[in-house]
């Protein structure tokens, strides 16, 4: 059990301690690491649906003329066509090409956007930026104003249909949001069908003094279909099935580059627009970046430490980035890892270190769950 008493907690954090929360350290943040049972709240993202208060993200407001602007300089995807209601993710690099952090960008109105990343030390990145440009743009940092709930699911959309007004669950598209009008629950929100579970979900955001009434509304809505409160445990199980990512873990800022884990379809070096670290990412995409995140298969349940070496014959060709078991699998040992590229192929016989010895593990597809990508679109 963790101590949270100088932690930041979320506006969910009462209704969280009610339905049985343990905690953890997140960032300065008080996080729910688990509601009793991490299996079963991975079972229920992936089966029925879940909630989750993702509040602890960092979220940036920018106002003024170049709002979208700093986005679209900042970020390696194209900001500067998203239309109003539209987000977009993407990578934000250093002029080397390596990352700094990956986030969202929500074109809310004319000047103005929401970015949401992870660390605090992204808000200096962006102010920084726009001040060495003589950007026409004020960026606050609106994180404890701003609570959010992940509900995510194959049944997140019969949980928020009864209790959605203002906006058609059913027809609101892959990456769009609506910030007026809306209520879920009697409760004023801005909705988006975004989220990070690998699962059709949405994200819905309000003002800290609605966020109980928000939480019991959903959680009531949702009793009939089988909804679980779920933990940071759950959420690194189902990511690593999904191949989603997280800062320090799978990409460290100013060290990797954004094509060792395959972000290549949000790095838009074919549209005329500067962004921060466009030349040396054109550089390595024709150079090729030597190592790529892939999934691996390893054998027995021992689950292999964050960081453990991945070799070939004692040659060392990589890192396992992110480890597990997967409740969908069975159980089954996986992780996400950075390898030699030319050995990322199906089927490739590879060791990973485990104790004091090895194991064996086969490359398999990324992600190993859902590889297409199908359901978040669903």
């Amino acid at each position: 059990m963790v101590s949270t008493t100088e932690l930041h907690r979320t506006a969910f954090d009462q209704a969280q301690v009610d339905a049985g929360a343990t905690w953890t350290d997140w960032e300065g943040w008080a996080w729910a690491a688990d509601f009793g049972d991490p299996v079963a709240e991975h079972v229920a993202t992936r089966t029925a649906c879940n909630m989750w208060d993702e509040s602890p993200l960092r979220k940036w407001v920018l106002q003024g003329s170049d709002a979208l602007a700093l986005a679209d300089l900042l970020f390696t995807n194209d900001m500067a066509s998203l239309e109003i209601g539209q987000v977009r993710y993407g990578a934000l690099c250093d002029e080397q090409g390596k990352m700094i952090m990956d986030g969202t960008v929500f074109h809310v109105a004319d000047n103005h956007c929401l970015s949401i990343t992870s660390y605090d030390s992204d808000l200096d990145w962006f102010r920084k930026v726009a001040s060495d440009r003589g950007l026409d743009v004020q960026i606050e940092d609106r994180t404890p104003q701003m609570p959010h709930l992940q509900v995510q699911g194959p049944k997140a959309r019969d949980v928020l249909r009864p209790i959605t007004e203002g906006v058609d669950v059913d027809t609101l598209r892959y990456f769009r949001f609506v910030s007026e009008g809306v209520r879920v629950g009697g409760v004023p929100c801005w909705l988006s069908r975004t989220g990070y579970s690998g699962e059709l979900g949405f994200e819905l955001y309000c003002s800290p003094d609605d966020a109980t009434a928000l939480w019991n509304a959903v959680r009531e809505a949702g009793q009939p279909h089988g909804i679980r409160p779920i933990g940071l445990s759950a959420i690194e199980t189902l990511r690593i099935e999904s191949g989603l990512l997280f800062p320090d873990i799978d990409y460290f800022p100013h060290q990797t580059d954004p094509f060792e884990v395959r972000l290549d379809n949000v790095i838009k070096l074919e549209t005329p627009r500067d962004f921060i670290g466009r030349e040396a990412l054109r550089r390595i995409a024709a150079e090729g970046t030597p190592r790529l995140l892939t999934t691996l298969r390893i054998q027995g349940d021992q689950v292999p430490e964050y960081g453990a070496a991945v070799t070939l014959e004692g040659r060392d060709i990589g890192t396992v980035r992110s480890p597990g078991q997967s409740p969908t699998f069975d159980m089954e040992v996986i992780g996400m890892a950075a390898i030699d590229r030319d050995l990322v192929r199906d089927g490739q016989r590879v060791e990973v270190a485990l104790g004091d010895g090895m194991v064996g593990a086969t490359v398999a597809p990324f992600p190993l769950y859902d590889t297409e990508k199908r359901r978040p679109r669903s």
